[in-house]
């Protein structure tokens, strides 16, 4: 489970966060949305312990990062929005590389590695150098790094970015069995139709801060619009940053 309280960052005279509050649960697809600028991105950096808010808290199992780094590292297995692979490495090498910086070791590690190939059907690829691979084979890589070590949260910045609809359609396949696994899942996108399709429930945020928390339907209900795109642009009240 994660919980964000009241988070507030200031960068010169823009607030980036201001006084950003949700809970994203165990066992559930979270959907952090809004325009460009709302300050997606801070967020995240703050719960990875890559920046440090102003003031307010983060927990990631009850674990905070200002304080338990390392132990919040080892819960979270973090989906970047680019991949960033070495092209002469394969795939084996960069899960292993991961898994061995979380701590896992000999047999265990052996059987994560094994275990992560298997479930994402890596098998042809996974002893290949990563030069030349799809975006979809690359993303397959980027995602078994993520969860070898087995971690309870996920957080993905923008998923599909950049992905045929094939490889898109994998990784939502792939989103909900670590759903259904009781993984808690977070993640950024600007595509409504995914946001939609994917979230238990969403965070819609405007500069720095939360203007609605709910589901896809209650959030359609409560402005009266039958698209969810048309819920968020009422919401938000603009169509800026809105991808198709």
């Amino acid at each position: 489970m994660i919980n964000v309280q009241d988070l507030m960052k200031t960068y010169n005279d823009v607030k980036a966060l201001n006084g950003l509050s949700f809970q994203a649960h165990d066992g559930e697809i979270t959907g952090l949305l809004g325009p460009n600028g709302a300050g997606k991105t801070t967020c995240l950096r703050s719960l990875y312990g890559l920046i440090q808010p102003d003031s307010g808290s983060v927990e990631v199992d009850g674990l905070t990062p200002k304080t338990q780094a390392l132990d919040v590292r080892r819960r979270i297995g973090i989906f970047p929005d680019k991949f960033g692979l070495h092209e002469r490495l394969t795939p084996r090498e960069h899960i292993r590389y991961i898994a061995q910086l979380h701590g896992l070791k000999g047999e265990v590690l052996d059987t994560q590695v094994e275990r992560v190939i298997a479930e994402l059907n890596m098998a042809d690829i996974v002893d290949r150098r990563t030069q030349g691979f799809s975006q979809g084979q690359r993303m397959k890589v980027a995602l078994a790094q993520a969860i070898v070590h087995q971690p309870k949260n996920l957080i993905l910045d923008e998923p599909s970015r950049g992905l045929d609809v094939m490889s898109t359609r994998i990784l939502r396949e792939l989103m909900f069995g670590l759903r259904e696994q009781g993984r808690c899942i977070l993640f950024s996108s600007h595509v409504m139709q995914e946001v939609a399709a994917l979230c238990d429930r969403v965070v819609i945020m405007v500069k720095g801060q939360v203007v609605a928390n709910d589901t896809p339907a209650a959030l359609c209900e409560q402005t009266g619009e039958a698209s969810f795109e048309d819920a968020f642009v009422q919401l938000i009240g603009t169509d800026e940053g809105i991808m198709a």
